[in-house]
């Protein structure tokens, strides 16, 4: 599913734990690391894609969350043309997303990778609040950095990068 600009909706998860550190997965076969995200299917509200990719991408239910908050806008980025999937009809440009700010209310041994018959994601670590600016691919740097400008307040978190 894409919108009329060839920009599928997708959101995105940033997962705090206790101590303010950050979900971090790196890519399963790759050295790509990213915060978790996922596509929103047709007729999926986001809310209803955060939980389900949630589950599908580190194994954790909806109560082993709080949300926080959500950015107030979608924000998109756009992905170069050597990462485009032709193969499928549905090719977009790139991804609009609607982010969220979750707490982590369970125990670490709780996320799980292995969930899905092929994972998305082989290791996970916390890191740092804006640690992740510095690894993420160069073409999703922006929409990063305006997803967590907007959402640090909420985690109290200071706002220098």
């Amino acid at each position: 599913m894409r919108d009329a600009n060839r920009y599928r909706p997708n959101v995105a998860f940033i997962l705090a734990n206790a101590q303010g550190r950050v979900l971090l997965a790196r890519r399963a076969g790759s050295e790509a690391w990213q915060f978790p995200q996922g596509g929103v299917a047709r007729g999926e509200s986001p809310q209803d894609a955060l939980y389900r990719e949630l589950h599908e991408e580190i194994g954790l239910d909806r109560n082993a969350v709080q949300v926080i908050a959500s950015t107030k806008r979608w924000l998109k980025y756009r992905v170069p043309e050597r990462f485009r999937r032709h193969s499928s009809p549905q090719t977009f440009v790139g991804q609009r997303q609607k982010w969220y700010l979750l707490r982590f209310l369970g125990e670490a041994q709780e996320i799980r990778l292995d969930r899905e018959q092929s994972p998305e994601f082989d290791q996970w670590r916390w890191v740092s609040y804006w640690y992740p600016l510095r690894c993420i691919i160069d073409f999703k740097r922006q929409v990063y950095a305006a997803a967590m400008i907007e959402l640090a307040p909420q985690l109290r978190v200071d706002c220098r990068c």
